[in-house]
């Protein structure tokens, strides 16, 4: 059975902007919606309102604190971005990113997009966890987009491709979730800290937003990133887990 992407809001200010998002979710066959800390009490009245026939999506949408426990189980993550970052991350379309959804939940993997709040989106150390940057190709002189019409686009592209990709090979091993990805960035951080590795101190935030980008973007297996562990393990002075 296909398990198709999650949507994630991240932050989102307006209840409408949720209803509008889910509306367009219920438009091209996409049901699972997830909200990292939302503005006031959800659901609210406005986003059922807007949501106008899709309102159990808002109901069943789950809400989360932050955005480590939102995406935990996730192997494949997308972010979408409409301003220029000051990273190396792979920028994508929209019809990319649904090839590579595709590809992911058709392999049982799960598998899900991040929409950031309506007026900044995504800051850098929530778009490290994504493997790309999804962005919409708009006219130059006004690339900004709606929150509801952003989810639109991508859920409507999504629609478009085949529930299985001709010729598309799978991968030989699944991708490592975040919840995996997060356990060796804090082993990793951990050795570096006891190594005075962070130095200056002033420049612990963006060598860190450096260090977890690289590991995002490699999307290593989970078997990779075991065999990664290992090695940080043994570099502390630990036995090393070969078990697989």
């Amino acid at each position: 059975m296909v398990s198709h992407p999650v949507i994630i809001l991240v932050r989102p200010q307006l209840g409408w902007n949720i209803g509008a998002a889910a509306r367009a979710m219920a438009n091209f066959g996409l049901d699972e919606m997830r909200l990292v800390s939302p503005r006031g009490r959800h659901p609210s009245a406005s986003a059922l309102r807007m949501a106008s026939g899709a309102e159990s999506i808002v109901e069943r949408a789950q809400v989360f604190d932050n955005l480590e426990s939102a995406v935990a189980d996730l192997s494949v993550l997308l972010a979408t971005s409409a301003r220029r970052r000051e990273m190396i991350k792979d920028e994508i379309t929209p019809r990319d990113a649904v090839m590579r959804l595709r590809a992911a939940t058709s392999s049982d993997s799960r598998a899900g997009i991040l929409f950031g709040p309506e007026r900044a989106g995504l800051e850098n150390d929530e778009l490290v966890l994504a493997e790309a940057l999804v962005k919409v190709p708009t006219h130059p002189g006004f690339s900004s987009l709606n929150l509801g019409q952003c989810v639109l686009l991508l859920a409507y592209e999504y629609f478009l491709t085949d529930e299985r990709l001709d010729g598309a090979a799978e991968d030989d091993e699944p991708p490592a979730t975040r919840e995996d990805l997060l356990g060796f960035f804090g082993q990793l951080e951990g050795g570096l800290e006891g190594s005075k590795f962070f130095h200056p101190e002033e420049m612990r935030a963006a060598t860190v937003r450096k260090i977890r980008n690289f590991f995002s973007n490699a999307r290593p297996s989970a078997r990779q990133l075991r065999m990664l562990r290992g090695i940080v393990s043994a570099l502390r002075g630990r036995g090393v887990d070969r078990s697989e």
